[in-house]
């Protein structure tokens, strides 16, 4: 009897993954997409804007899009949540942060005497107002697309008055001197980041966020009460919310929402479906696994706490008279 062959495996796409993100090489959101190895081995494709590694996702040019989406000092980079709420329909996938240490670079032998310009992304050089107010008050800011296109510009200039905010990595990779270290306002600084692609959800795994966008109804005062009332009503935490312009006219905003938990979760389900059915407007932006590590003990605290709130009320309300029993 002879043995049978084994089955043939299917086949496969020998194709890896493309991954875009925000360029040239050297940026943060390179630094950060490396931080996860899966990413870190897939074929990195560079775009010149963050908007652009967006569409390039919706379209399937790439198969993952990886941008900036949030700092800790500056706040929400509109220009990713703009065009996730009303440019393209791609849903994020997980959320990765990290720290920024920002540093003023320029090319060798230049020092803090020489620099009259210094050239970066808007939110990098917003980092480091106090710095650049106290060391160099004189000097002019120029805007780039990245913090890594404006190092690569100071490299290819030569110019010992011309420096560049950013990171080590772009540094060594453009043959810059640092001239100064760690030169951001406040030593906490970080930066979100979201993975974003078309149509898929993330399963859930009990440690997760949803991202919303709401319209808000200008004709219904209240309507932002209205809105917060049935995240309340439900216990819900919001982790984030910020109002928008729609881009139609003045006055004409929506909200964008983060909040703990996953469309999965029947307690956010039945948010969203009451979101839906009375203000008609709600994008949904994705439910993925929360970069937060203290996210469980939030919770924790927060259900004891209002535990002990329970115990209080009903010790007052056990006072009644006629309630007793």
């Amino acid at each position: 009897m002879t043995d049978l062959a084994p089955p043939t495996p299917p086949p496969t796409d020998a194709r890896p993954m493309r991954v875009g993100f925000l360029g040239p090489h050297g940026t943060f959101t390179e630094q950060a997409l490396l931080t996860q190895p899966d990413l870190a081995a897939a074929e990195l494709v560079v775009f010149p804007t963050m908007a652009d590694v967006l569409r390039a996702t919706e379209t399937g040019a790439v198969d993952l899009g990886f941008v900036a989406i949030e700092n800790s000092i500056e706040g929400t980079v509109n220009v990713t949540s703009d065009t996730l709420a009303f440019d393209v329909d791609v849903l994020i996938q997980r959320e990765v942060v990290i720290p920024i240490q920002q540093h003023l670079m320029g090319v060798a032998g230049a020092t803090l005497a020489d620099i009259t310009t210094v050239s970066s992304i808007p939110h990098a050089t917003a980092q480091a107002r106090r710095f650049l107010f106290e060391n160099l008050p004189a000097v002019t800011t120029q805007a780039a697309n990245s913090t890594a296109e404006a190092a690569e510009q100071v490299a290819l200039l030569g110019d010992p008055s011309v420096a560049a905010i950013g990171n080590e990595l772009a540094a060594k990779l453009y043959g810059l001197d640092i001239v100064a270290r760690d030169i951001e306002d406040h030593p906490e600084n970080q930066t979100r980041f979201v993975a974003v692609r078309p149509h898929e959800v993330p399963a859930p795994t009990g440690h997760d966020k949803t991202s919303i966008v709401v319209g808000q109804h200008q004709d219904r005062p209240g309507s932002l009460v209205a809105i917060l009332q049935e995240f309340a009503a439900r216990k819900i935490n919001l982790t984030k919310l910020e109002s928008r312009p729609t881009k139609k006219g003045l006055g004409d905003y929506c909200f964008l929402l983060d909040l703990e938990g996953h469309v999965a979760d029947e307690v956010v389900a039945d948010c969203l479906k009451a979101l839906r059915t009375k203000h008609g407007d709600v994008k949904f932006l994705g439910s993925y696994p929360s970069a937060i590590a203290d996210g469980a003990a939030l919770r924790l605290d927060a259900d004891e706490a209002a535990r002990a709130a329970d115990t209080w009320l009903a010790g007052i309300r056990g006072r009644i008279v006629g309630l007793q029993g």
